[in-house]
């Protein structure tokens, strides 16, 4: 993808949306559901769109609330639903609509006070709480879109373990929701705002104290304190904005806040690569307001709008890579708290760097493998099997330091605070880390590669994917001058489908899948060699997915 020529610069009047027109479009436009992309379709993290395009409007959320509450019924869930919202301009809007639906149903709802913002980890970490204290089980909705850009929205279930939904529950919730549109909303039940808000059913709770109190239980507070660690902070105007002074005052930390601003049109926010506004904390391009701040701090964090991910600045060496992150916090998990046992496995996606199989090589720790959507590593994480699940998408989430759970979803304040955790107790950056760790195993270069995908070449891929794929069907039976050993579609750790297609040869690999969330086709690769070896590896990758497109 070629570089957008403002990249890295703050946004202008002319990048920003009209908010009056977004919710406009929320309110009045219907989705056709005779056409495919308008309709309700859970990715990876939940139904995400935008009102512009007629796939996040108010029928969507209504039908999908609806779709959760009968859910809800079927697998007796009668404890109270947390209710999550980021600051994109569409959440405030689908907030109020899942409100009104959830009070229509009599649902027992939890929000945080004064209508104020919450945090998808937050969520998990409270729905957890709640139901080790109760008999009836509770769960959550969160409505964001993540990272994704301020025109767009979303929405997400988290059932009672806390995590994201599993595939069958949000393909259940997805069909009952298109059921509900097909039939114009019939049987769908609400209760108007101002009656709702007001209800028995909501409870307006403070969802902040109790989760900043309990931080110390997961990363070593004390550590990072009494090691005095600098931490520069910008929310990039999301969902956490408010927690960072209640985490400081709580544990005597050093953090300021680089960015305050809070805004539904994120124009404070500089272009990503492709000239969008996107709140994404593993992008460099995104992430240049917070970089110009680097060697003011000992470290600087960065979190997109919901919470979930977290990018880590390193004085000297900028924005670090998601797979380094990732690399580093395992490797000093895993000589850092004693009161984990042995035999806890490490998660990684399959789209994740080989690093983190040489870290735990090292420390001859168990690894599971699985395909990309951190769904797959909440049962181990529910029952404190996994130690540690990550995705190469900066998200990532850990046990407590006594090897409990502490959310299964993914937690950009703990992985952030791990940063400043690692600085204080070992003397040494995250950075600093893992130029070490790449002197004991070498050199991993990896790189993703995001092209536009139609929906019709979407569907082709998955019914290609679906089938065996050989070298026939790839067109070679070599990738970048080594002999191809292994071909997959399912994933080693758990034999589930990956929704793509990884290659590997001795000294390198690929993998290939269209977004769950975005028009968006992703070829990942990595090369143990060099630059140029992964730059052939990487063009030779798009060249058989255009094979396997055209077969």
């Amino acid at each position: 993808m070629t570089i957008h020529q403002r990249a890295g610069q703050v946004a202008i009047q002319q990048d920003l949306i009209n908010i009056p027109k977004l919710m406009s479009c929320y309110y009045r436009i219907s989705p056709d559901m005779q056409r495919e992309e308008q309709r309700v379709s859970f990715g990876t993290s939940g139904h995400r769109g935008c009102a512009f395009n007629a796939n996040f409007n108010e029928q969507h959320i209504l039908a999908i609330t609806q779709a959760v509450v009968d859910y809800r019924q079927g697998a007796g869930i009668t404890g109270p639903l947390y209710l999550g919202i980021d600051t994109h301009a569409l959440s405030q809007a689908a907030y109020v609509t899942a409100l009104e639906v959830l009070v229509g149903n009599q649902v027992k709802v939890i929000v945080h006070q004064g209508d104020g913002f919450t945090p998808t980890p937050v969520v998990s970490h409270a729905i957890l709480i709640a139901n080790r204290q109760l008999a009836e089980k509770s769960d959550g909705l969160i409505i964001t879109p993540s990272h994704n850009p301020p025109q767009d929205g979303g929405i997400k279930y988290n059932p009672p373990h806390g995590g994201p939904a599993e595939g069958e529950i949000t393909k259940w919730i997805e069909q009952r929701a298109n059921d509900y549109l097909e039939d114009r909303l019939n049987k769908v039940v609400t209760e108007q705002y101002s009656a709702a808000i007001n209800s028995a059913y909501v409870q307006q709770a403070d969802l902040i104290s109790p989760y900043v109190n309990d931080l110390e239980s997961v990363v070593d507070m004390k550590a990072i304190a009494e090691a005095g660690v600098r931490l520069g902070v910008d929310p990039l105007g999301g969902s956490g904005i408010y927690y960072w002074d209640k985490i400081a005052t709580r544990y005597g930390l050093n953090i300021e806040l680089v960015n305050e601003s809070v805004d539904p049109r994120f124009g404070f926010m500089p272009l990503d690569k492709d000239g969008k506004i996107r709140m994404d904390c593993s992008s460099p391009y995104a992430m240049a307001g917070l970089l110009k701040h680097q060697d003011k701090f000992d470290l600087c964090i960065g979190n997109d709008p919901d919470y979930d991910r977290h990018g880590i600045v390193c004085p000297g060496s900028g924005l670090m890579n998601p797979n380094h992150f990732l690399a580093v916090a395992i490797d000093y998990l895993l000589t850092h708290r004693p009161q984990w046992s042995e035999k806890l496995v490490i998660g990684k996606t399959l789209v994740s760097s080989s690093m983190i199989d040489k870290v735990c090589s090292q420390h001859q720790r168990a690894m599971c493998e699985v395909p990309v959507g951190f769904k797959w590593f909440v049962d181990g994480l529910f029952n404190a099997s996994f130690a540690f699940g990550g995705e190469e998408s900066a998200g990532a989430a850990f046990l407590r330091r006594d090897g409990k759970t502490w959310c299964t979803d993914k937690d950009g304040f703990i992985l952030a605070l791990l940063a400043a955790e690692i600085l204080a107790v070992t003397g040494q950056t995250p950075a600093q880390r893992y130029s070490e760790l790449e002197a004991v195993h070498g050199t991993c270069f990896y790189k993703r590669v995001d092209s536009p995908v139609s929906p019709e070449k979407k569907a082709k891929f998955a019914e290609i994917i679906a089938a065996e794929v050989d070298a026939e069907r790839l067109g070679t039976d070599k990738l970048a001058g080594e002999i191809i050993e292994t071909m997959m579609t399912k994933a080693p750790g758990n034999g589930a489908a990956i929704g793509g297609i990884k290659v590997v040869t001795e000294h390198g690999w690929f993998a290939a899948r269209p977004s769950g969330t975005e028009a968006l086709f992703k070829i990942y690769g990595e090369s143990f060699i060099g630059e140029s070896h992964l730059e052939q590896l990487i063009t030779e990758a798009q060249s058989i997915i255009t094979h396997m497109l055209k077969a």
